[in-house]
């Protein structure tokens, strides 16, 4: 598993209360959904390198 780092994140309320509903929707803890979707909006964008295992079995 890759190194994780700390950091503080400064978030406006309403924006906290949606993630933490979304988070509790799809059964994660409130870290886990943000880092789902920042994960999900870097790979949609291009932005995360490419898998060197992706597709080999």
């Amino acid at each position: 598993m890759a190194a994780r780092k700390a950091f503080a994140l400064r978030i406006d309320e309403k924006t906290l209360a949606a993630m933490q509903r979304w988070a509790n929707d799809d059964l994660r803890s409130l870290n886990a959904q943000i880092e789902f979707v920042l994960r999900e909006s870097l790979r949609r964008a291009g932005r995360l390198p490419k898998d060197k295992n992706a597709g080999q079995d």
